[in-house]
């Protein structure tokens, strides 16, 4: 059975004090990990240097929300995906919806940055959605066809440490958590268009769900057949809720091997 992953986004949340106790919550909890799910964090940057301490010598990962698309060089203000990796962080969030509604960023760049991040070493959590207008029109498939097809075409399918995200924009931050149906049939659109270019890729291809997850709904979205996991937002920043969400990921697993 593939490895499920669940990956807490903490977005521009938290400070030393807050970092330390969520970590510590969790870990608490949760005090050994099943050997069929990886489970990460990604903090603001400033704080990654605090979650490779707090991190060290446990199962939890961590990673980056963002990285540029180059490795070094004269660009002010970017972090490379080498620094991520130096520090110890294992991710790297690329193409977040939020990136693309207030930095602008584009299908192309989203490519390149999963190149760099592969590069450098880093899991590559590759994020890809529709907004509500793209939905209602029924543009849906070729909105998530052409993200696809621009962060692939820059990365070599065979390669097996990425995480595709499906993250529909509409339902980010909003509380509006897509349907389980919705989220296996567009999980199922994914895995069928990447295996257009490599069956086998696509078939162990982890492909988590991103969108307003939480504890109450979970359960049901977890136990779709092509969802691996979670892209967990807010609820990441509550030690009691992202555990809870685990056991719920727990339970979609532990059946099948029973």
């Amino acid at each position: 059975m593939k490895k499920k992953w669940l990956i807490g986004n903490w977005k521009m949340h938290g400070n030393l004090a807050s970092n330390k106790a969520l970590v510590g919550g969790i870990l608490a909890a949760v005090p050994s990990l099943h050997e069929q799910v990886s489970i990460a964090v990604c903090p603001p940057f400033p704080y990654l240097y605090q979650l490779a301490e707090l991190t060290r010598d446990t199962y939890l990962g961590f990673g980056a929300q963002n990285v540029s698309d180059h490795l070094q060089g004269a660009y002010t203000g970017e972090t490379s995906p080498l620094m991520v990796k130096e520090l110890g962080g294992s991710y790297a969030i690329i193409g977040h919806s939020e990136r693309r509604q207030y930095q602008g960023e584009n299908d192309g760049l989203m490519g390149r940055k999963a190149l760099a991040a592969i590069d450098a070493g880093l899991i590559p959590v590759i994020c890809v959605g529709e907004t509500a207008e793209e939905r209602d029109s029924g543009r849906t498939h070729e909105v998530l066809a052409r993200q696809l097809d621009a962060a692939f075409g820059y990365i070599r399918t065979a390669h097996d440490k990425i995480i595709l995200a499906y993250e529909p924009r509409w339902a980010i931050g909003t509380g509006i958590a897509a349907t389980p149906e919705i989220v296996q049939s567009e999980h199922e659109f994914l895995r069928q268009r990447i295996a257009i270019r490599d069956k086998a890729f696509a078939a162990k291809l982890p492909i988590v769900y991103g969108g307003s997850v939480k504890s109450s709904n979970a359960a049901s979205i977890f136990s779709m057949p092509d969802v691996d996991g979670g892209l967990i937002g807010s609820a990441a920043l509550n030690a009691q809720e992202f555990v809870t969400i685990y056991g719920e990921l727990l339970k979609a697993i532990v059946p099948a091997n029973s």
